[in-house]
């Protein structure tokens, strides 16, 4: 048995997704399984709240990712002059967060070699992360050479695991 148990299959864009479930599949023998931990879709208004709180935990960790980059590759972004925001897209069922830039800036990346502008408004596209239904996990199994076998759910945080089976 494979555990994949977070919902990390989320946050690879769909076809990335697939490819990986697919190469999983081929080291497998027939008769394997796999568990799956899968986020499932909710309310907008749910998924705003869990990634855009009001405490700003959220904001802090998507922030971090420039503080990393210029604690780490000797960078030099204004942390403080972007703006966390979290954007579902409706029509893929992701939740996508952003750094947008409040102001102009030009970035140098010393230990990367770079020096770029980022004008204000301009955003840089952090995470996303695939929000599934069940007739979509169901889909991917048989598509990626597994057999959906059974599925359990969170029903207070509607996240499933979900137990493939390579056929």
């Amino acid at each position: 048995m494979v555990l994949f148990l977070g919902s990390t299959i989320g946050n690879f864009d769909g076809t990335a997704g697939v490819k990986f479930l697919s190469r999983l599949r081929e080291i497998l023998r027939e008769g394997d399984s796999l568990l799956l931990g899968t986020d499932l879709r909710k309310p907008i208004a749910t998924l705003t709240a869990a990634y855009d709180d009001p405490l700003g935990v959220t904001a802090a960790f998507n922030r971090n990712l420039l503080v990393r980059i210029n604690r780490e590759l000797d960078a030099d972004f204004d942390i403080e002059q972007f703006e966390h925001l979290a954007i579902f897209d409706d029509q893929n069922h992701n939740i996508e967060m952003h750094l947008r830039a409040r102001m102009d800036q030009t970035v140098t990346i010393a230990k990367a070699g770079l020096c770029f502008r980022i004008p204000r408004g301009e955003t840089i596209w952090t995470e996303t992360s695939h929000k599934y239904s069940q007739s979509e996990l169901v889909e991917i199994a048989q598509r990626t050479g597994f057999r959906w076998q059974g599925q359990w759910i969170d029903e207070e945080w509607a996240f499933a695991e979900n137990l493939w089976i390579a056929r």
